[in-house]
């Protein structure tokens, strides 16, 4: 344990700083902090959240270090090839502070373990590289109420957003509500990443955690911050709650735990498609106007809830007459209720929200009466 001389040495430039001072870095030594993944971004993250004295930091990683790794994760070296990143992150960070408590997980983060790992820390960083992890670690925060640091790089563009902090925050899913379609959005192993630019967007999520934690400055809640190291251009985002998302996350912790996120996220061949459980949660929260363009007679019948027909070889002439907030087609398979999705969409009318039941009523489950 540190004398109060030894903290004041160690932290003194911060410490200096007009309002910062001791209250600010007391807060940082209270302070928990997951980091989900040690990689490009969570190295940085890291780094600098250990070096001002955040008290308690988690490591979940599953992934062990590797050539490719090091021109970006510069907490590894050539010896950590083949060891596990968590193991070695915490080693090196304790050399850097050895009052900083680490706990590592080397595991991979998933529903079933998610609540249970994030609800112990104050603040999550999302450090992930794929769209499966970080639909999930969203919905799981949103849950738990817990502020999310969002970071994504690819090529030479990268974002920082704050997530869930406070009433009315957004969350990941305001600004994008579906996972991209399979090959739309390629990984860093896949397009190349600069290792310089992982590094700035990692800090940036660093820095967000201490404004967050000390109260100081101006935290990019409900904004977007874009930068290019091409060309040094940046721009923020202001961003609105989309009332559409709230159907797209669980109702509940059960229900999380029971969302099968990699299929999700690879799955979904359609901005306009919505998955069952998604389509159960818009039925509880929103009431939609939910229509079936098979022909009559077609089975099965629907009796799980209330719908209207309107056969999609009827459908086109009064399309334009459609008035809802929110409507849902269903048919056999999805097929032609895509279609039908995608008409409606295409005449740009007024109703706000339009989807399609993936899969269509052959693999729908009603909610259970659990």
């Amino acid at each position: 344990m540190l004398s109060k001389a030894k903290i004041t040495e160690r932290y003194h430039r911060q410490m200096i700083l007009k309002g910062f001072g001791e209250l600010a870095q007391a807060k940082l030594g209270r302070a928990k902090v997951l980091v989900v993944g040690a990689g490009g971004l969570g190295c940085p993250a890291l780094l600098y959240l250990v070096a001002a004295g955040v008290g308690t930091i988690g490591i979940i990683d599953f992934d062990r270090v590797s050539l490719s790794n090091l021109h970006r994760q510069v907490l590894y070296t050539m010896e950590d090839i083949g060891h596990p990143k968590a193991v070695c992150a915490a080693h090196r960070l304790k050399a850097l502070n050895d009052q900083v408590q680490l706990i590592t997980y080397i595991e991979r983060i998933e529903p079933g373990n998610c609540i249970r790992i994030l609800s112990q820390f104050d603040i999550i960083i999302d450090g992930t590289d794929n769209f499966a992890t970080r639909y999930m670690i969203n919905d799981a925060c949103t849950l738990l109420e817990k502020p999310l640091v969002y970071g994504a790089v690819s090529q030479y563009e990268g974002q920082v957003a704050v997530f869930n902090e406070g009433s009315g925050s957004v969350n990941y899913r305001d600004i994008f509500p579906h996972p991209p379609k399979d090959g739309e959005v390629l990984n860093c192993a896949e397009a190349g990443v600069l290792g310089v630019l992982p590094a700035l967007i990692g800090t940036l999520q660093a820095s967000e955690t201490i404004k967050l934690i000390t109260g100081i400055g101006e935290v990019l809640v409900n904004r977007l911050y874009n930068f290019n190291i091409l060309s040094n251009q940046n721009y923020t985002l202001e961003i609105s709650p989309n009332p559409a998302s709230k159907a797209l996350i669980p109702a509940n912790i059960m229900a999380f735990e029971k969302t099968n996120y990699e299929w999700l996220c690879g799955s979904i061949t359609n901005d306009l498609e919505i998955s069952g459980a998604a389509f159960n949660e818009l039925l509880r929260q929103q009431k939609p106007r939910v229509i079936d363009v098979r022909e009559p007679g077609e089975s099965p019948a629907i009796t799980a809830f209330a719908h209207e027909n309107l056969p999609l070889s009827l459908i086109q002439g009064k399309l334009a007459g459609l008035r809802a907030e929110t409507i849902v087609f269903v048919c056999q398979s999805g097929k032609r209720s895509l279609q039908a999705a995608n008409w409606l969409k295409a005449i740009n009318g007024p109703v706000k929200n339009i989807f399609s039941l993936q899969g269509g009523l052959l693999n729908y489950q009603p909610p259970s009466n659990e």
